[in-house]
């Protein structure tokens, strides 16, 4: 029986690497599959309706709330200018220092990336911080990647990212915020190292082909002309992190105050109800797709945790786990590459199924799993082709995904690295 599941399991990746099926189609067919070879009745108790399907699908609602919060907070980033304010003065600061100003594009990637994931954050810094890197002679590939090495620095700190590990693992929020800020410093070593030697090792290459971000507008108002935001709400990407890193307020009501501190900081009062429903239905429209991720895996999350599939995996999965801290880091290190191309690993595929197999036959503590998602969803973030976000960067900058991935996949595997010796030290 726990053959026949990895045998399906084994269908679904290939489904989804072929792109036969889009992967939240794939895991919800997926988890009825594995729902009826694990002997689930059609409905009642520990059934393929009633707990799969109907309590599955809700199962992930607080992430897909954040979700929906980080989405409308950085839509407002991106309609009141905040965001690009910050890249245009790093910018300006770095003059023509291309390290200089990738450094600052980095910082600005980061503190973006904490708000919202994905192409959002990636357009987000990346439509005037690609353009301006070029300009100053950072290579192309390097421009893309810094802006992806940026947005994994960030990752650590993404509230929704927090609600997701907590409410799939079943972990309280405390513990995952710990983990992640003991992930956070291998991001940051990786990513300045990956500015510092691609800059240098690639050397300058200057290029006028992109839009130059120096173009000015006709308005003669300079913070208009700019579309500078006020110095005071440039904080604003920042506020939600205070609030629930500093204070420990919970996830989302810190990303509420960061969308009432943004409204208020850039908006006249006779223009609020409409910015905050227009960037409201445009939060909608971003936060979609993941949402629809949610759903799926809430489903798959609840099939593989059914009393029939823990006792036919359990026997399979333990035999091939490795108990002893050094074999665990270094098998699950080898192991990197199976988060890329929505391999086996990645978590926001069947990675969360595995992650739920995982801690429902109790081969590992749940805090051992969120180690290991964590640490491979620093790789996914950043190198996989298949991401938007790295499939933006790439094409916007006018490289190929697979030229990032093969000049950011040695820093973030590092990054890798680091994570699982945390969590081996730490919780094996």
């Amino acid at each position: 029986m726990g053959v026949v599941i990895l045998l399906v399991m084994a269908a679904g990746v290939a489904a989804m690497l072929t792109r036969k099926l889009p992967t939240a189609f794939a895991l919800v067919l997926l988890a009825v599959v594995i729902a009826f070879v694990a002997g689930a009745p059609l409905t009642g108790e520990n059934s393929v309706i009633d707990t799969v399907l109907q309590e599955g699908a809700p199962a992930l609602a607080a992430t897909m709330i954040a979700i929906v919060l980080g989405s409308w907070l950085g839509k407002l980033l991106e309609e009141t200018g905040v965001a690009a304010t910050l890249v245009r003065k790093i910018v300006e600061f770095g003059g023509d220092r291309p390290v200089v100003v990738a450094l600052g594009v980095l910082a600005v990637s980061a503190l973006v990336g904490t708000v919202t994931g994905s192409a959002p954050a990636a357009m987000l810094a990346g439509l005037i911080g690609i353009p301006a890197m070029i300009a100053v002679g950072i290579p192309k590939v390097t421009a893309a990647g810094t802006i992806l090495m940026g947005i994994a620095v960030g990752i650590p700190f993404e509230l929704p990212l927090w609600q997701f590990f907590s409410t799939a693992l079943e972990l309280p929020v405390e513990t995952v915020r710990g983990f992640m800020v003991k992930l956070f410093p291998f991001a940051l070593v990786a990513a300045v190292l990956y500015v510092f030697v691609e800059s240098r090792r690639r050397g300058v290459e200057h290029t006028w082909s992109l839009k130059s971000v120096q173009d000015k507008p006709r308005s003669p108002n300079r913070r208009q002309r700019l579309g500078d935001a006020p110095w005071y709400a440039l904080l604003t990407p920042a506020v939600p992190l205070i609030l629930a890193l500093g204070f420990e307020l919970a996830i989302i009501p810190s990303l509420l105050a960061g969308v009432l501190y943004a409204l208020v900081t850039t908006t006249r009062p006779r223009e609020m109800n409409k910015r905050l429903l227009r960037t409201l239905y445009g939060g909608f429209e971003v936060a979609a797709p993941p949402i629809a991720l949610f759903i799926a895996i809430g489903i798959l999350l609840a099939a593989v945790k059914l009393p029939g599939a823990v006792e036919a995996l359990e026997p399979l999965v333990k035999a091939v786990s490795p108990q002893n801290t050094v074999l665990f880091v270094g098998v699950f290190t080898l192991l990197v590459p199976l988060c890329l191309y929505r391999g086996p690993l990645n978590v926001f595929g069947l990675g969360a199924g595995i992650a739920g197999v995982l801690i429902s036959t109790g081969i590992y503590p749940a805090a051992v799993v969120l180690g290991m998602a964590t640490s491979y969803n620093q790789v996914f973030g950043v190198a996989d082709p298949t991401s938007t976000q790295t499939v933006w960067a790439a094409q916007f900058a006018g490289v190929s995904p697979q030229q990032v991935m093969v000049r950011t996949l040695p820093y973030v595997w590092a990054v890798a690295l680091g994570g699982l010796c945390v969590t081996a030290a730490t919780y094996l």
